[in-house]
């Protein structure tokens, strides 16, 4: 008996968005209820009072069975339609740390809001 073949967990947002922040990325929640026939499956926003990038995991491209991750940013550090197919937050995380993406100690989102103790 073979073993049931262990699911990548990369493209749910809650395994992606974790990974993420453990390394210090600010990361919103904006979007996951695409409709059925829509080969999105969620949306983010990292690092939202800076570089600000939508990152939306597409199921099933370009092959059924195959997700791709894809980067918008209004064309400022990736180009426009920039996508990454890859089964490793590693490789984001690296995509990322490559274009100086700020860090959570570094951004104004996150320090506004933290309570003063």
């Amino acid at each position: 008996m073979t073993p049931k073949k262990q699911k990548n967990k990369l493209k749910t947002a809650g395994y992606f968005i974790k990974r993420l922040k453990d390394v210090g990325y600010v990361v919103l929640r904006m979007f996951d209820k695409y409709s059925d026939k829509d080969t999105r499956k969620w949306t983010i926003l990292l690092d939202p009072s800076g570089a600000s990038i939508y990152i939306t995991c597409f199921e099933d491209r370009p092959f059924r069975g195959e997700y791709l991750f894809s980067f918008e940013d209004g064309n400022q550090l990736f180009a426009r339609g920039y996508v990454l197919k890859t089964s490793s937050i590693d490789v984001v995380i690296e995509r990322l740390n490559d274009r100086n993406i700020l860090h959570v100690d570094d951004n104004e989102f996150v320090t506004k809001y933290k309570k003063h103790e």
